[in-house]
């Protein structure tokens, strides 16, 4: 079978296997042979300049912290991104949920590509869909919220697109490049992902 009808099984088949998919990429468990992966690109001062890191990492640290995902809960275990690029899948960075609150059922959300040659080409958009996707029907989350640097308006703008709305704001929150500066905090509500579901469909 080939086509659209080919892409729609194969799709299914990964969702068997424990994927997540949306779009043109599709969200997986971190396997051992993607840490030289994340040690390049968090080592890339492009990379973490809008990420919470600013020290030298080495592949041992990174093993170190893959023996500990083990110990974590399931759902908050980080997530391989992978996109599709002609006939195979390419990882291209990582994100996941964080600090899943049962009672009020809400989570923090974060992501990060780490393959420059992906950025501006709307992979993290996608990603960020599956990820909510999971995180509401699958999780059954009420509301999912991230932190991003204001000074990083391309991210802002991508979070607003995707129904992300500003809650509030961290004053003097983060220390970069001898200033200091404010973080955002940005929420959506399962009744508006519903909705935007249904503008979509």
């Amino acid at each position: 079978m080939s086509g659209q009808n080919g892409w729609i099984d194969q799709v299914e088949k990964m969702k068997g296997e424990g994927m997540i998919c949306y779009g043109r990429v599709r969200l997986r468990a971190v396997e051992p042979e993607d840490l030289p992966r994340f040690v390049q690109w968090f080592n890339d001062p492009e990379v973490v300049e809008n990420l919470n890191m600013y020290l030298p990492m080495s592949l041992v640290e990174e093993e170190r912290w893959y023996e500990g995902l083990a110990q974590m809960k399931p759902a908050e275990r980080p997530l391989a991104i992978d996109a599709r690029f002609e006939k195979q899948w390419v990882h291209i960075g990582s994100c996941g949920l964080m600090d899943i609150n049962p009672t009020a059922l809400n989570a923090e959300l974060g992501i990060s590509i780490g393959d420059k040659r992906y950025w501006d080409k709307g992979y993290g958009s996608e990603a960020m869909q599956a990820l909510l996707q999971h995180a509401f029907e699958t999780l059954n989350l009420h509301r999912v919220y991230l932190r991003v640097y204001k000074s990083n308006p391309r991210a802002i703008k991508v979070y607003n697109r995707i129904g992300f709305c500003e809650e509030g704001c961290l004053r003097e929150d983060r220390f970069s490049h001898g200033q200091y500066q404010d973080t955002l905090i940005m929420g959506i509500l399962r009744p508006e992902w519903d909705a935007k579901k249904e503008n979509r469909g």
